[in-house]
């Protein structure tokens, strides 16, 4: 099948929040690490790392008073995260036929993630098993960008490993830090709430769920984001 139209270059997919129900898991695992450390942690604090870089964010909790390095803090989180990670994975309401379709009109399809490629490589892994083929052409992991989110430089490299151009492509973000990326590289953006609500992200596209969405709805959202 061909893709429903030619407006829609590629679609490009955050994984935490918007793929994956993995936010709880994250939030959790940043919590104990304060309460190890005896730093007071809040809904707040929580909400403001969702979607942030890894070494950004451990960097917070240094700040804050954590005697660890930003990587023995990066690698701690994403241990527990991998530790978490069932077989089954949580999919957030809609996330598995949209990719699915995505790939019967052979749109191409990249996820941009601040999670490590050692988390990345096991969602691969798992949703390939359940499609019968990778959803993805391309990935694109936190560690693998000198510059994460909300810089444009994630949503950039990956549009460039698709060989499209951003402002043929839609971005599908569910955090105010990876919707800014995704503006910055210039490509229209959708945005799913989930743990935080994007709806105060000027210029995005809002959908209250991806359930019943569909190819043709990815590339609407383009002709709605520049009417």
């Amino acid at each position: 099948m061909t893709a429903p139209t030619s407006r829609l270059d590629a679609v490009l997919f955050d994984m935490d929040g918007t793929l994956i129900d993995t936010e709880p898991v994250w939030m959790a695992s940043e919590a104990r690490l304060a309460a190890d450390h005896g730093i007071a942690w809040t809904a707040a604090d929580a909400e403001a790392l969702v979607g942030v870089d890894l070494w950004d964010g451990a960097r917070t909790f240094i700040e804050r008073g954590v005697p660890m390095s930003a990587d023995a803090i990066v690698d701690r989180l994403v241990g527990e995260v991998l530790s978490g990670l069932g077989d089954d994975l949580p999919m957030r309401p809609g996330a598995l036929e949209l990719l699915r379709q995505l790939r019967e009109h052979e749109v191409p399809v990249a996820l941009v993630t601040m999670s490590t490629r050692r988390i990345v490589d096991r969602v691969d892994a798992a949703l390939t098993a359940r499609l019968g083929a990778s959803p993805f052409d391309v990935t694109v992991a936190g560690d693998e960008c000198e510059r994460g989110k909300p810089h444009p430089d994630p949503y950039l490299l990956g549009a460039r490993l698709l060989g499209v151009e951003p402002d043929g492509s839609v971005a599908i973000e569910d955090s105010i830090t990876g919707a800014a990326s995704a503006l910055a590289a210039g490509m229209t953006t959708i945005g799913v709430p989930h743990a935080v609500d994007v709806s105060q992200v000027p210029g995005i596209v809002h959908w209250p769920t991806l359930e019943g969405r569909s190819p043709a709805d990815v590339a609407a959202a383009i002709r709605k984001a520049r009417a």
